[in-house]
């Protein structure tokens, strides 16, 4: 869904194996001449077959597609489409703990194919068909015996150090992956840990006493095959990391979000209809991407995906997104993925020339933009006019289906009871003023026994 243009991607320069790059609207990979050995091992020795079969890599197409680089080149491959491209900082806490323990299946699946991970970035893991999966077909060097594991800090930083501190201090600090892209600094991580975890063993190891050792080496020259671990003594420290990852776990609940649906103000039959008319309005856009903003625990979401369509579920509660992404892997869902994202200040473009990491809005558009019991939040609860709401939404999706909740709903009674009322122009009147700047309305609806209007509306 990226609208980057033509040509090679902007986050894929690191690696001297190789890139991707895009023509013609299809991803390709190029494979360079200095990953030739590595590529034909990965593909001859049956780690590659092994990984897709049990959908943990994404599989591809080698392909006769000239190279976006012909003089360093040895191979152009066309790998499976991602739907929708995530990031560590967007990912609950499960994802993030079930992206780790996939990144540590494939390193003990490598190594009995004499090959191991040189990379445990988490940007190298994404989301498909629900569940993560490594999409980076370059990752993996030959083993050695005797050297230790090259990727071992940065699966750290990138994924035990954020998990811990997600556990053992507040949740919210899954975030830091939003400011240190490379990774949580460990000794950031052991200052702000709590004294207990030293009493862990596996969080000592792996991230207070790493971090010192860190430090201790920082100014030392330490060549690429300095020190020696043994074939089961890297396996044993696969185990152990898998065993303290395992170990770490968070229980959503306690936020007013989390709970919405036991706090809201809609009865039965009025929930219900008002499921039966997102449903009609959904099928009028015949979507096959939708974006559930404000999404809770996802109950609009299945709606959408049970009509067939990739259904990505943002909400700024890390609580509601967890609820959701658990019920999602309980019930095998294929089409909905949850993520945490704050609408008043999404995802930015970072890292280099800040292109590296996609902004939402480079991720848009969807085709349907569901935008449930969210206008008041964005109109009262964070001053934003309804011109501005509207000029947003246009971005980010052809078909939009939004809920209007006017001043005499009792969930904006209650917004407005601890505050001054500075918004005369928060009317239906101005709301349709607003939105038919950007939009048709195509359709509207009231929902029963209560005072809200549901449209269908369609960008101009």
């Amino acid at each position: 869904m990226s609208n980057q243009s033509e040509g090679r991607l902007a986050a894929s320069f690191r690696d001297p194996s190789g890139f991707i790059f895009r023509r013609d609207g299809i991803l390709y990979r190029q494979i360079n001449r200095a990953y030739q050995a590595e590529y034909d091992l990965l593909m001859s020795s049956g780690l590659y077959k092994e990984l897709v079969d049990a959908n943990l890599m994404v599989p591809h197409d080698e392909v006769e597609e000239a190279p976006a680089q012909p003089d360093t080149s040895y191979r152009v491959i066309q790998p499976r489409p991602v739907p929708f491209i995530s990031y560590p900082y967007e990912w609950c806490f499960s994802q993030l703990k079930n992206a780790a323990l996939i990144i540590l299946d494939i390193q003990k699946r490598a190594m009995a194919h004499d090959m191991v991970l040189k990379d445990a970035s988490a940007y190298n893991i994404q989301f498909m068909s629900g569940k993560p999966i490594l999409i980076d077909t370059l990752s993996f060097a030959r083993y050695f015996e005797g050297r230790p594991w090259v990727a071992y800090r940065q699966f750290c930083k990138h994924f035990l150090a954020p998990l811990a501190l997600m556990c053992y201090r507040d949740v919210r600090l899954g975030q830091l992956s939003r400011i240190y892209i490379d990774g949580v600094p460990l000794d950031l991580a052991g200052i702000l840990l709590p004294w207990r975890t030293r009493m862990s063993l596996s969080l000592l190891t792996h991230i207070h006493l790493h971090a010192r050792s860190q430090k201790h080496f920082a100014s030392k020259q330490v060549t690429p095959s300095a020190g020696t671990m043994r074939r089961q003594a890297l396996l044993g420290l696969i185990d152990n990391l898998e065993s303290c990852v395992g170990k770490l776990n968070w229980q959503p609940g306690g936020t007013v979000w989390a709970d919405y649906y036991d706090q809201t103000n809609y009865d039965e039959d009025s929930l219900e209809h008002k499921k039966r008319l997102a449903a009609a309005f959904l099928e009028r856009t015949s979507a096959a991407s939708v974006w559930d903003l404000g999404a809770n625990i996802g109950l609009f979401s299945r709606i959408a995906a049970a009509g067939g369509a990739f259904t990505v579920a943002f909400d700024f509660d890390p609580a509601a997104v967890e609820k959701n992404y658990r019920e999602c892997v309980r019930a095998k869902e294929t089409r909905i993925l949850p993520l945490v994202l704050d609408l008043t200040n999404p995802s930015p473009g970072i890292g280099w020339e800040h292109r590296e990491r996609l902004s939402l809005l480079e991720r848009a558009p969807a085709d349907a933009v569901l935008a449930l019991a969210l206008i008041h939040h964005l109109a009262i609860g964070n001053n934003v006019s309804f011109d501005r709401v509207a000029q947003f939404f246009g971005k980010i999706g052809r078909t939009l289906i939004i809920e209007f909740i006017p001043k005499d709903d009792s969930q904006v009674k209650r917004m407005l009871a601890s505050r001054e009322d500075i918004f005369p122009e928060y009317t239906r009147d101005e709301f349709e003023k607003a939105f038919s700047r950007i939009f048709t309305i195509e359709q509207t609806a009231a929902i029963e026994n209560s005072k809200r209007i549901l449209y269908l509306m369609k960008h101009r």
